[in-house]
């Protein structure tokens, strides 16, 4: 059963707010998504904490690790 849950974050090129749904069943994931509003490609960081609630962080393609 997938838990999907719905994420506010900001765009890290033109710094609007986008909102993701996200997989928290699926753990810890990083892929590329493109922004919303500006349609550059995004990196999303995605990490479950122990409420079992995604925290996500979203990084410029430049700036991925």
């Amino acid at each position: 059963m997938n838990a999907l849950e719905s994420v506010v974050a900001r765009c890290p090129y033109c710094g609007e707010r986008v909102e993701l749904l996200i997989d928290s069943s699926e753990g810890e994931q990083q892929y590329t998504e493109d922004c919303q509003v500006c349609c550059q490609p995004m990196v999303v960081s995605v990490a479950i904490g122990d409420d079992d609630l995604p925290s996500v962080q979203l990084f410029s393609e430049n700036d991925a690790f």
